[in-house]
């Protein structure tokens, strides 16, 4: 379900220009969980689209303007009905992990694969998003052998103080142990 190119079949594509290529093709090592919502606790995935895009219109809301100058993507969102959508090839490096560190190494961007669930801290996430990601994970997991369960973490276990997603509302042991199922 991953082609040779790095996509998804399973996901809509919305190309995104926030990303690069990566120092290293072969140490794709790390999944990064992460949570986002524009604005902020609404689930709308629109708003998510056009900031991963740079195509998002500051006049919608006063937090826009706030985050107008960041450049950011990641290679898939997972929205609350469960419909993914990547925005980078899972060969490049997309910039979704930040000033960050995973045992040691910094710039996780560099080595690892990020997905975002449409969400928050605080709210619990759908049954439909934890199904997605189960499947998706499991078929990033067969294609990049270097990534194991111990090499799944959130945004906040890489930029710790930084950042908090997917918060405590990410339900780790349901995800982690469906993954041997």
């Amino acid at each position: 379900m991953i082609n040779s190119n790095g996509w998804y079949s399973l996901a809509r594509s919305n190309l995104s220009p926030n990303q690069d290529n990566r120092p290293d093709t072969s140490n794709i090592s790390l999944l990064v969980i992460h949570s986002i919502s524009l604005p902020p606790n609404q689930f709308d995935s629109k708003y998510i689209c056009d900031f991963f895009t740079n195509n998002l219109d500051v006049a919608i809301d006063p937090y826009f303007e706030k985050i107008s100058n960041l450049k950011v993507s990641a290679h898939l969102l997972i929205d609350r009905k469960g419909e993914l959508i990547q925005f980078v090839d899972f060969n490049e490096r997309a910039w979704h992990a930040g000033n960050s560190s995973f045992q040691g190494i910094k710039s996780c961007n560099d080595f690892s694969i990020g997905i975002e669930l449409v969400g928050s801290d605080s709210a619990p996430y759908t049954d439909l998003q934890y199904k997605e990601l189960l499947r998706v994970t499991q078929e990033i997991m067969k294609h990049y052998p270097l990534i194991k369960k111990d090499r799944i973490v959130g945004h906040s276990d890489i930029a710790p103080g930084r950042k908090t997603d997917p918060g405590p509302s990410f339900n780790w042991d349901r995800y982690i142990s469906a993954l041997d199922g």
